[in-house]
């Protein structure tokens, strides 16, 4: 699908006046990292991710049609006929709530998001919008929040896309297909990462001549069959640092475009999601240890070599990675790491070694963590509407 697949040209709003629509949709984490972009939101490289569960934002969008009003006329235009004019319409109307508190500093985001969107989805300025999101995890604290509330407000505003579009074609359904896809392209301009938090669980974004179907445009599930030794492998997220990160992600991605190493690391990416792509078919857990560690660590070498370079890893996910190191040698576990853009730690493990690696990281690593807080996760199937 190209872009102009994406633009709606036929819908009906009159008889969908108002309503609310709730999406859950998890965050993800990247094995192969997303470092560096163009616009609108184009990854220089392809990434696969895996789809969480625990980890997610519940999303509810309400909406009600804008008023209209008739205009005032002059003395001696009484005989004009009076045309309705909806109230400021050349803005989009939205409040956003975040755990209950309305944001404004929010705002700037969405409105930004909106102005992408909006000629994919040509409806938002007949609308008055208020977002109320929660997250179960930390914001802004190396998990993707931004990756999960971007995708579920995507998804949101697809539900509503369904609604209007179907009413104006006499009831034809939208295909499930192109209802995911457009999901994914429309999340993908509020925040890359959150094309990969629509399906799972397994998620390819990025135009790579080796994966079928993939697209710069928008995630896709991983096209082959996933080896079962992938089946309900576990993420348990060490909280090492929950507060704001000190350098955004999108300024990390804008010093990927003067990066000495940058046309490396593509290279780099594109290598690697080819060998993960067959690992992920073969079951070679030893081959998948060694690529997601690199590619965790090849992540925030960029930052490290980057102009200005930047620091998110703390004292504390040192001496984890490094305790995880010595476990897995001690007892040739499958036990690794991977790291977002962050300071906590994804430890990641199969379903076969569930117990012992949780006493692991129980009674050995959680004293490395803020407060002890640690979050069990696991690989997910994606996003799920809650209401209508």
């Amino acid at each position: 699908m190209t872009e102009t697949d994406f633009i709606l040209n036929s819908f009906d709003t009159a008889k969908i006046p108002n309503g609310s629509i709730t999406w859950k949709t998890p965050s993800n984490i990247a094995l192969v990292k997303y470092w560096g972009k163009r616009e609108p939101q184009i990854p220089k490289n392809p990434s696969i991710s895996f789809t969480l569960d625990a980890c997610f934002t519940l999303t509810t969008l309400e909406y009600s049609k804008r008023e209209t009003h008739l205009p005032k006329l002059d003395s001696g235009s009484h005989n004009e006929i009076l045309k309705p004019v909806q109230n400021d319409d050349t803005k989009y109307n939205f409040d956003i709530y975040f755990e209950g508190e309305k944001k404004e500093d929010f705002k700037p985001k969405i409105q930004k998001f909106f102005e992408r969107i909006e000629k994919y989805v040509p409806f938002l300025k007949d609308y008055s919008f208020v977002i109320k999101s929660r997250n179960s995890f930390p914001h802004s604290s190396g998990i993707a929040s931004s990756a999960s509330g971007m995708s579920a407000l995507a998804l949101s505003i697809m539900s509503l896309e369904k609604l209007v579009t179907e009413r104006s074609r006499s009831g034809v359904e939208m295909m499930d297909e192109y209802f995911y896809k457009k999901a994914s392209f429309l999340a993908r301009l509020g925040s890359g990462s959150a094309c990969r938090s629509i399906e799972g669980p397994v998620v390819v974004w990025g135009k790579h001549k080796e994966v079928k179907g993939s697209s710069n445009l928008y995630g896709i599930k991983f096209p082959s069959k996933i080896h079962e030794n992938f089946k309900n492998y576990h993420d348990t997220i060490l909280l090492v640092d929950e507060g704001e990160k000190q350098v955004s992600s999108t300024v990390g991605h804008q010093l990927m475009n003067n990066h000495p190493f940058a046309e490396q690391r593509f290279s780099q990416a594109n290598e690697n999601s080819l060998k993960l792509s067959k690992i992920l078919q073969n079951g070679n857990l030893k081959e998948f240890i060694s690529l997601i560690e690199s590619e965790a660590l090849t992540l925030h070498s960029m930052m490290l070599t980057s102009n200005p370079y930047f620091i998110l890893m703390k004292p504390n996910t040192l001496k984890i990675i490094h305790k995880i190191w010595g476990f897995r040698a001690e007892i040739n576990s499958n036990i690794c790491f991977t790291l977002d853009a962050g300071a906590n730690v994804h430890v990641l493990f199969p379903e076969s070694e569930k117990e012992i690696v949780t006493n692991f990281i129980t009674s050995k690593l959680l004293k490395y963590c803020y407060k002890n807080h640690y979050i069990c996760d696991r690989v997910g199937i994606g996003a799920k509407q809650l209401s209508i």
